[in-house]
């Protein structure tokens, strides 16, 4: 299911602290069940606010890249 999302610059998890490497299976399985949930729920509503949370941390520097 997680593969039928189509790509974005940022992702649910991703704005959730879950960017990057994951160093342990628990947070390789949050990223899943988070992107899943994402896939489940999907909506414009939802991906402006991954926009705005995506802006936040940019400009809030929290382990952005």
């Amino acid at each position: 299911m997680r593969q039928h999302v189509k790509p974005g610059l940022t992702g649910w998890a991703q704005v959730h602290g879950l960017r990057g490497e994951t160093p342990n299976i628990d947070l390789m399985y949050r990223r899943i069940e988070m992107d899943i949930w994402y896939a489940c729920n999907c909506s414009n509503v939802l991906d402006v606010q991954i926009l705005f949370k995506t802006i936040g941390a940019v400009v809030g520097h929290e382990n952005a890249f």
